[in-house]
């Protein structure tokens, strides 16, 4: 397939790229096929850059997530990271387990568990940064540099104008999105 080239009729370059990918596998044609393949091919890229750390991409999210904010409940963290809070649940079970995390009854609601990272999880996530970046520069390796933030861009609106039809809540007024606010529990 040709590449679409900067400054080029992008219009018609989109065009022709995208007539071709379908005639080549009409899977090509369908956005669904292409972000799945695309999120395998991300996971695949994340292992092998953080092998050494035998951490999942999802692991690892919660616990940047945790990170930024410390002593989260389940729920809190299923809508940072966009999965339910069963799975939290199993995800910082197995953190606990490694010692990465360490769980404690909220002490407004009983019910509720609150996560921390431990030392050794903080210095896991720092630890790393360098190869976690190295898996998401290599998955946009074949757009041209002034092609990607338009990428993330369209990302970004597919996700927030589809979040609704998740079955697992994502927060999409995160902290430092374009000067979006995070809400308080006032604004519930």
């Amino acid at each position: 397939m040709k590449a679409i080239e900067p400054g080029s009729g992008s219009d018609d370059a989109a065009e022709i790229a995208a007539a071709e990918a379908e005639a080549r596998v009409p899977l090509w044609g369908r956005p669904g096929f292409l972000v799945r393949r695309l999120h395998q091919i991300h996971s695949a890229l994340f292992l092998e850059e953080c092998k050494a750390f035998n951490i999942t991409p999802v692991q690892y999210g919660l616990m940047s997530t945790l990170l930024q904010h410390s002593g989260s409940d389940q729920r809190s963290l299923g809508v940072e990271i966009g999965i339910d809070r069963t799975n939290v649940a199993d995800v910082l079970e197995r953190l606990a387990e490694r010692g990465l995390v360490r769980r404690e009854r909220s002490e407004t609601d009983r019910r509720s568990m609150n996560a921390y990272l431990t030392d050794e999880g903080r210095e896991l996530v720092e630890q790393m940064y360098a190869s976690m970046t190295r898996a998401q520069q290599r998955l946009l390796e074949p757009l041209a540099p002034e092609f990607r933030p338009a990428f993330l861009a369209m990302l970004t609106q597919l996700v927030e104008g589809n979040n609704k039809y998740s079955r697992a809540e994502l927060r999409i007024d995160f902290k430092g999105r374009k000067g979006a606010r995070r809400k308080s529990a006032e604004d519930d």
